[in-house]
């Protein structure tokens, strides 16, 4: 089949450019564009008490919100605020509310705190503007200086927090961190093709293929996802990339290195090419399936954010993966030699002795290299159990100096942590008396990590009733979710007047939900995704035994990255917990991609054992030969996602760390030491019951002296 492929490509190179072209000119000009949402209420199903609480709220007080941001006004001095400084703060907030600042639609002051030393008033967005977007960061910017503008001479100073806060300051400390991560992402890519392969055509090659089949990716998740009803959130496009220049290098990387070996053997270029297609198509078609398939496995999750993510990420594999095995081979079989140029080298073979040696002692020792790999893995996978998720990533991702945190910190002077964004209590089913309110606020208000409760409002029909609940810990922190997961869900429950419901909601409560949700999808969509990968394991190698230590030391790396990343960040950085859903993120990486290299250097131990080689021998000339093209493109991809660690975030560093930490095992550990040593071992079994390994009929397979082979 790949045969009649490459043989089509060569032949109408022109033809397969225009029909790529073609259509990323018609699907930019045509289709949508993404749906995002920053709500994260929007990515959970009906059923959860949250998003019930929600419906309640906007059916009942229509005209509450969660402000986007808060001020915190205090005396610059540190005192008390006077009655007349009160009175200039709500001053402050109708000037500030007069003075039409774009995206801030109301400003409402607030009481003095119990001790008098803050005042705050609460931020109100249009409701089509997240906190998390450029256009909330603009507005809080903006506010801030109208802010500083209004207090000067007063003897006031006023600073903001929340989320909308957070995002801006984020952006700031950020700086230019988005151009620098895709610089040094571009740079590294540029500089290892160039040590590669010494041309700067091969170097800008997947570049410049990458960009056009990004835009007919982008254009066709954009109509999928609209199509099927989902929403991503704002990072699905910088996602999009990653996964797109990474796999892409990734699999035109496996492909040109066989493209040179096939010129070196004596091949034109056009044969060479039809080769290379014939010989690698099949893994790199095999290596896109198992990523596919993970991230369709996404889809069986509870939040459409992941719903969203699946199609999406599966869509710009598949759209990769076409664009690999026609685009490129065009583009390159109408360069011919001219791809590699200036450089000479591609003529000669490389030594490859360092990949060699390791091949050669790999190949006496297998069990001792596998058993120790393994075992180092297997001790930082212990580790992993420690994963605490952490929901709060403002803290988490800002500096100290930061001015949300500053002006939180000054919110705790007066009031708990959890002014910010207070969660919701809501009481619905029949008129209440007001002394049936009081006794139910009275005990909540006696929960452990509660605050303060705030008088209850009362629907215009009497039918609900609704209390606004300040926690004391940060309403992202691990603390508040304990508490709105425990104590005060059950408090409210059995403390509701017969005849009535209780929910509890607001942006903690949300948060307790997705963990609950997301515990859920990991015992569902990773069992899902690992059968899947079965199948075309071992429809690839015709093998019932092998998929098994491939997944099994997929599954190995993946939980020694995790525990890395925990006794890192937990246990060395002091940090409470890790992104919530840093798992998820990793699965989608190093679980999926990982699995690309285990591909690669069984297919290349499959072909060398058909041309009669023994199982070690196999070994020492798959490793000799695929080490190097693995070697390369696990040091582009690592490098790639470290390079998210030069953002000064302290949530991208999280992820950078992992990702790369996860591909750098896979692909340095799992691919050259694990797997193959593995399958020297286990040797001729290990393709049981289709022994794919078999050589032609006409060639049978060596039997070493002395010893039969199994």
């Amino acid at each position: 089949m790949f045969a009649r492929l490459g043989r089509m490509v060569v032949g109408h190179p022109w033809r397969v450019i225009a029909v790529w072209v073609v259509a990323a000119v018609a699907v930019i000009a045509l289709s949508p564009g993404l749906p995002t949402s920053n709500d994260e209420s929007d990515f959970l199903p009906g059923h959860y008490e949250s998003v019930r609480a929600q419906k309640v709220q906007d059916a009942a007080f229509p005209d509450t919100f969660t402000p986007a941001a808060v001020v915190v006004v205090g005396r610059a001095d540190g005192r008390p605020l006077t009655a007349a400084d009160s009175a200039r703060v709500a001053g402050i907030a109708r000037s500030a509310r007069d003075a039409h600042l774009k995206d801030v639609a109301e400003l409402v002051p607030g009481p003095p705190s119990p001790n008098r030393l803050v005042q705050t008033i609460a931020v109100r967005m249009p409701s089509d503007v997240g906190t998390e977007t450029p256009e909330a960061a603009d507005a809080a910017h903006a506010l801030r200086g109208e802010l500083k503008r209004l207090t000067a001479g007063t003897g006031l100073r006023a600073r903001t927090t929340g989320a909308a806060s957070a995002t801006l300051d984020d952006r700031e400390s950020s700086g230019d961190a988005d151009l620098l991560v895709m610089l040094a992402t571009l740079v590294l890519i540029l500089v290892l093709l160039l040590a590669i392969f010494r041309s700067p055509v091969t170097a800008l090659l997947p570049i410049v293929v990458l960009a056009v089949l990004s835009q007919v990716a982008n254009g066709l998740i954009a109509a999928t996802v609209r199509a099927l009803g989902l929403r991503a959130d704002s990072s699905a496009s910088q996602l999009l990339i990653v996964v797109l220049f990474g796999v892409g290098t990734d699999y035109i990387l496996f492909l040109m290195f066989r493209y040179r070996e096939r010129l070196r053997a004596g091949d034109d270029p056009k044969t060479a090419m039809v080769g290379a297609l014939t010989r690698v198509g099949e893994a790199i078609t095999s290596a896109a399936g198992v990523v596919i398939i993970a991230f369709l496995a996404m889809t069986l999750s509870t939040l459409s954010l992941f719903r969203s993510w699946g199609p999406s990420l599966a869509i710009a594999v598949t759209v990769t993966l076409l664009g690999g095995l026609t685009l490129v081979p065009a583009v390159v079989s109408l360069l011919g030699t001219k791809v590699f140029w200036p450089s000479k080298a591609w003529r000669r073979e490389p030594e490859a002795a360092r990949f060699a040696r390791v091949g050669a002692s790999l190949a006496r020792r297998p069990a001792l290299y596998a058993s120790v790999a393994g075992g180092i893995l297997a001790v930082l996978a212990v580790g992993s159990f420690g994963f605490r998720p952490d929901f709060d990533l403002a803290a988490g991702a800002l500096p100290s100096s930061a001015e949300s945190r500053v002006a939180l910190q000054d919110l705790q002077k007066g009031l708990p942590a959890g002014a910010t964004d207070p969660t919701h209590v809501y009481l619905t089913g029949r008129k209440l008396d007001r002394a049936a309110l009081t006794r139910f606020g009275d005990r909540l208000k006696a929960v452990e990590g509660v605050g303060e409760v705030a008088p209850p409002q009362v629907s215009p029909d009497g039918g609900t009733a609704g209390f606004a609940v300040v926690l004391s810990s940060a309403p992202e922190s691990a603390r508040a979710l304990d508490t709105v997961r425990g104590p005060l869900r059950r408090t409210a429950r059995q403390a509701a007047p017969e005849g009535t419901d209780a929910l509890v909601g607001g942006s903690t409560a949300v948060f307790v939900d997705i963990r609950s949700a997301m515990n859920r999808d990991y015992s569902i969509v990773f069992p899902a995704a690992a059968a899947l990968i079965f199948v075309v394991l071992a429809l690839l190698l015709r093998s019932l035994v092998a998929p098994w230590y491939l997944l099994a030391s997929v599954g190995l790396g993946f939980g020694a990255t995790l525990g890395a990343s925990a006794l890192l960040f937990q246990q060395v950085g002091g940090k409470p917990g890790l992104l919530f859903h840093l798992p998820l993120i990793m699965y989608m990486f190093v679980v999926a991609l990982g699995t690309d290299y285990n591909i690669l250097i069984m297919a290349r131990l499959r072909e060398e054992a058909r041309e009669g080689a023994a199982p070690r021998p196999a070994l020492a000339a798959a490793i000799r030969h695929t080490g190097p093209t693995i070697g390369a493109a696990g040091l582009i991809l690592t490098g790639s996602f470290a390079a998210l660690m030069l953002a000064g975030n302290q949530v991208l560093v999280e992820v950078g760390f992992a990702i790369s930490f996860g591909i750098a095992v896979a692909a340095f550990v799992m691919a050259l030491f694990v797997t193959p040593g593995l399958t020297a071992l286990i040797g001729h079994r290990a393709w049981w019951p289709g022994h794919g390994d078999a050589p032609p009929a006409d060639r049978p397979a060596p039997v070493p002296a002395g010893r039969h082979t199994p």
